[in-house]
């Protein structure tokens, strides 16, 4: 695809220039679009910047755009110019790394227990289980509806992980604030129980020194991406786990120096393990660290990797990768395509390949080959894709009511429900309105059976947010009848996105 134009020059350059984008192939339409809308904005307004002779049109309107960034207007000169390289030598490219970051990034987070919603303003609202403080509203009361945790106005929020009884939360100027279990390891434990428990949002002081736009818990451990690219670990580091050789508990962040100099666009942590997806002019790549039980690490084996590695499927698939989500115990990937391809585990058939067999490197999923996949997610053994349409697919363990689906309860317990192929989730297509995203709780149930079944959002177009699964701590936003704990019917949640 092309987009062409005319533009005109600053003054004293003289000289009328046809632009074209063609080439621009970052695999995804919108963000193609972004660009285009980019650049006629850029002709239209005063620029934030003095006219340069050395730069295109499309230069220019790319660097525009990153101005706009508050992670970018806070960088020095050099920093920019350093990233500039790192990303290829173009501000398209600066301007594409960012865009796939936040084109991947949930601003509705459903965690074991409690949910966290981010609106486009920056406000936080929170509601669910808070019995270690995992809420940030100054106590550890449960919350039945959504809660703006007041003491952090004034700050813009701009993404959130949830772990167990744990909350990160990243600011726009690069500050990660954490609230409920004080501990970067994600998963209750003897050694976790007891731990100290923060009720209201704090400044993580271990990592000031770094500008974050990324937080993610896993199982066992913490990460964070900084705006340059590098990615910090926590926790979970005995045996070289996650690229370092520290104790377990360890609250300070380890970068992975093996990818210092591969620019990472977007993190995605499962139980015990991280994916990562890498900036490449020519397209993403993704590396994986950690656990590899079950071939969720993608590399053909069920070894763990002590040190990222580059996983080299994709190139023989000829997939180019634009998403990625690492679920409990299984990974999925989108393509520029709109194919999808999973990993890992194959429990209850959340894999999507008609069986429940592990896969040690991506398959593609044969049961979407005629749908477009704009958006997917992972949960424990659950897999969500969005195809173009708006329409949702789902394929995994049903026992939880996680998928919405809605079969007979007596026919389940005698079988099990088996959906082990990708399947129209019917209760949002009710609904009538078009999806754009789906979020389902990525954590652990047995670890996590307190705070209920897990549960799922649906985040519509319209900005709409509906929510089913589990909800007996409070974690849909809304108060369930006295002996329901789970709802199949997408319930809506009193809350503006926007």
């Amino acid at each position: 695809m092309a987009a062409c134009g005319v533009g005109e020059l600053g003054a004293g350059q003289g000289n009328r220039h046809v632009w074209c984008l063609k080439g621009w192939d970052f695999g995804d339409l919108t963000i193609l679009v972004s660009i285009v809308r980019a650049t006629c904005t850029f002709f239209s307004k005063p620029a934030n910047f003095a006219p340069n002779s050395a730069l295109s049109l499309p230069e220019l309107a790319a660097f525009d755009m990153c101005q706009k960034r508050t992670m970018f207007k806070l960088m020095t000169q050099e920093e920019k110019e350093c990233l500039k390289q790192q990303c290829g030598g173009s501000w398209k490219h600066v301007l594409r790394y960012i865009l796939v970051r936040e084109k991947n990034v949930s601003r509705v987070i459903a965690g074991p227990g409690h949910s966290i919603v981010i609106t486009t303003s920056g406000d936080v609202y929170s509601f669910g289980a808070n019995c270690s403080g995992q809420l940030g509203l100054g106590d550890s009361e449960d919350r039945f509806k959504p809660c703006l945790i007041r003491s952090l106005q004034g700050i813009r929020i701009t993404q959130a992980a949830v772990g167990s009884r744990r909350t990160m939360l990243v600011s726009d100027t690069g500050r990660v604030y954490a609230f409920g279990k004080d501990s970067f390891r994600g998963a209750e434990s003897v050694e976790a129980a007891h731990t100290n428990q923060i009720t209201t949002p704090k400044v993580v002081e271990s990592l000031k020194g770094v500008f974050v736009v990324q937080a993610v818990i896993g199982g066992y451990f913490s990460a964070v991406l900084s705006r340059e690219g590098r990615v910090y670990t926590f926790s979970w580091g005995k045996s070289e786990r996650l690229g370092h050789n520290s104790e377990p508990s360890d609250v300070e962040p380890r970068l992975l120096s093996e990818l210092e100099d591969v620019p990472v666009a977007y993190i995605s942590a499962g139980n015990c393990y991280l994916l990562m997806l890498a900036y490449q002019p020519n397209g993403m790549s993704v590396y994986s660290v950690g656990c590899g039980l079950g071939g969720k690490l993608g590399h053909g084996c069920k070894n763990n990797k002590g040190m990222p590695k580059l996983i080299e499927q994709f190139r023989s698939l000829s997939f180019k990768p634009v998403s990625i989500a690492a679920g409990t115990w299984h990974a999925a990937a989108l393509g520029a395509d709109g194919r999808v391809c999973t990993w890992g585990w194959g429990h209850t058939g959340c894999l999507g390949h008609g069986d429940e067999e592990y896969k040690a490197v991506p398959t593609v999923v044969e049961g979407l080959r005629n749908v477009k996949a704009v958006h997917l997610s992972t949960g424990e053994y659950t897999t969500f894709v969005v195809a173009d349409n708006g329409d949702v697919y789902s394929c995994g363990s049903g026992e939880s009511l996680n998928l919405a689906f809605q079969g007979d309860d007596e026919a389940e317990e005698e079988e099990g429900p088996d959906f082990s192929t990708p399947s129209i989730v019917e209760s949002l297509k009710a609904l009538n309105k078009k999806v754009a995203q789906v979020c389902p709780t990525n954590a652990s149930y047995w670890l996590n059976s307190e705070m209920g079944h897990p549960h799922t959002f649906a985040v519509m177009e319209s900005g709409e947010l509906c929510a089913f699964g589990g909800g007996t701590r409070g974690q849909l936003g809304v108060k369930l009848l006295e002996g329901v704990e789970k709802v199949s019917v997408p319930m809506h949640v009193p809350i503006d996105l926007s």
